[in-house]
């Protein structure tokens, strides 16, 4: 018997090995809803996915939608980030019309909320939207760039599921459960097709990278990584979510894309440490 299990364990592939060590520390967070996709690009049998299509809300990391729906709009000359709208804090519910604003001690980004009445370029608050993730300034370009055309483009770049409905703070659409969703594995279509060059031109491509690049809250996958590891990535968090997705360069290696969702943890520091641990764990396989 123990030489048939040795068999077993030895006849496993790097990926399932990976595949087993992610499940094994997932486990260990009782109660929690984790989903995971990590995939290797250019070598797609080097993927591994939990609950892949678990729906989640999205939280920020649907920014990365509306970054995407950004530069679209920009390759199709109908957007200019030079352009400077006054900013303003004044916002419209999607379920009756209703004002609303957005408050600056929920807000990741609150010095913003002191250029209200003054001109921010797009080119700006797009930055800070990602870098930031600035909610103030993710209205404002949501405003401008229609939440149904970011919807249009994820189903054009084939994330299914993972639908933007809105801005943030909109209390009374979320009292109605509408929300934005998504799932691991759109969002790591979107990465995918970012990093591969095929959501946008060129120069749209080399901009959105180095704009996820510049992310300022690194406390989860790239704190998993070892200190220098180039990555672009885009967090989530409210309430008992927990969410990040990112695109990683090991030194001398391919690219990989992994995303990370959580719910259902109530202590932060808990659901950071399963993503900081998965990152680490996904690391040293792409790198053996």
């Amino acid at each position: 018997m123990m030489s048939v299990l040795l068999s077993v364990v030895l006849a496993a592939t790097p990926t399932e090995t990976l595949t087993s060590t992610l499940q094994a520390r997932v486990a260990r967070e009782r109660g929690a809803t984790v989903a995971v996709v990590y995939q290797r690009l250019g070598a797609p049998r080097d993927t591994v996915t939990l609950a892949p299509d678990r729906v989640f809300h999205a939280a920020s990391t649907m920014k990365v939608a509306v970054l995407l729906e950004v530069f679209r709009q920009v390759d199709a000359g109908t957007l200019s980030l030079d352009a400077a709208p006054v900013l303003t804090n004044g916002f419209t519910s999607i379920v009756d019309g209703s004002p609303f604003t957005v408050d600056a001690k929920n807000d990741e980004d609150p010095g913003l909320h002191e250029r209200v009445g003054q001109p921010v370029p797009v080119r700006e608050l797009v930055e800070r939207m990602i870098t930031r993730s600035s909610n103030l300034a993710t209205n404002t370009v949501i405003a401008r760039v229609d939440a149904k055309r970011v919807t249009k483009t994820l189903r054009a770049l084939g994330a299914r599921k993972m639908t933007v409905l809105r801005g943030v703070e909109d209390g009374k659409a979320y009292a109605k459960g509408l929300n934005n969703t998504t799932t691991a594995r759109d969002l790591a279509r979107l990465l995918a097709a970012l990093e591969e060059g095929r959501a946008a031109s060129p120069a749209s491509t080399e901009a959105m990278r180095a704009i996820l690049r510049a992310q300022e809250l690194n406390q989860e996958i790239p704190a998993g990584l070892p200190p220098g590891t180039p990555v672009a990535h885009k967090t989530g968090q409210i309430s008992g979510v927990l969410h990040d997705a990112a695109i990683v360069y090991p030194p001398g290696r391919a690219p990989y894309v992994l995303v990370v969702l959580t719910s259902g943890i109530p202590d932060e520091r808990v659901a950071r440490a399963l993503i900081v641990d998965v990152s680490r764990q996904v690391f040293t396989h792409a790198t053996r």
